[in-house]
């Protein structure tokens, strides 16, 4: 078997065992979103942008990523709040690697939380030094 071989077999089983994993989740929903500073209330002006990926499971766990670029990125969060409005953090997120950022372990909705999310009532965003309040944003809509 060829290395190209034994490498896409290998690429194959791991995404085979990612997806057998989220099953233990009880199913969820994956969100994308891109993450601008015109999003944030009020509106920042920069250069930097971001994207998330969050899955939030039937039971209300969260998993996922948030990715930024252009920016000294110091915290980031999912908060409960409807478009144009801010609101409290529910999930907070802690730095992967440069740039990259994940859920805290056993992160987790509660009821009221989830029914928020389910309804685009909920909002990822990324401080800075320089925008404390937030740098960059958007809104979750599963």
């Amino acid at each position: 078997m060829t290395l190209f071989r034994k490498t896409l077999l290998a690429s194959a089983v791991l995404a085979l065992a990612a997806c057998s994993s989220m099953g233990g989740m009880g199913g969820g929903q994956t969100t994308h979103a891109n993450l601008t500073g015109s999003e944030e209330v009020p509106p920042v002006s920069t250069g930097a942008s971001g994207s998330a990926d969050i899955t939030v499971a039937s039971d209300g766990s969260v998993s996922g990523k948030i990715t930024t670029t252009g920016m000294n990125a110091v915290a980031a969060h999912i908060h409960q709040g409807a478009p144009g409005a801010n609101g409290p953090v529910i999930v907070p997120f802690e730095k992967a690697a440069d740039g990259s950022w994940a859920p805290k372990a056993g992160a987790k909705l509660n009821e009221a939380q989830l029914a928020a999310y389910k309804a685009g009532n909920t909002y990822v965003n990324v401080h800075s030094p320089e925008h404390k309040p937030g740098e960059i944003r958007a809104q979750l809509q599963p």
